[in-house]
């Protein structure tokens, strides 16, 4: 990134805004919709086929759930990456360089075992502040880690 930033204070936490309103958003109708239909369904079905579709609400809403919990957290040993399925730990030695190129759905961190994990706490479709998340993360990855030097 050529956009220089001082790093921020510690700890900091970089989270998407539309995308975590759209997936809670989302679930709070899904559960409600299935709620509602199994309240008013017609007469044939019977309990458990209302109980199930109340269940099969709250499963999609727990998928939404994983979807919007995304976060990047990072504080004085390191940073954290929340991704839907996995949750991921890393010390600040570790860590080389964070990218995010024009286009990419969430920045890419590189890490000193070869790995390469993608961010999705820090949304590419939100530009400006994608932008300005991924360079206050690559000045704490220069500040704290041994990410090369920039000139």
């Amino acid at each position: 990134m050529s956009e220089l930033v001082p790093p921020p204070s510690l700890p900091v936490t970089w989270r998407p805004r539309r995308g975590r309103f759209v997936a809670y958003g989302f679930a709070v109708l899904i559960v409600a919709g299935a709620v509602v239909m199994a309240i008013f369904i017609a007469e044939p079905f019977t309990l458990a086929d209302r109980l199930a579709i109340v269940a099969f609400g709250c499963a999609v809403a727990f998928v939404l759930h994983l979807l919007g919990r995304v976060r990047v957290e990072a504080d004085n040993e390191g940073v954290t990456i929340v991704n839907a399925m996995r949750t991921h730990r890393y010390t600040w030695p570790e860590i080389l360089d964070v990218t995010l190129l024009v286009g990419d759905p969430w920045p890419r961190i590189d890490f000193s075992d070869g790995r390469t994990i993608g961010a999705m706490g820090i949304q590419g479709s939100e530009k400006p502040r994608a932008r300005r998340a991924t360079a206050e993360l690559e000045a704490l990855i220069r500040e704290r880690g041994e990410a090369r030097e920039v000139s």
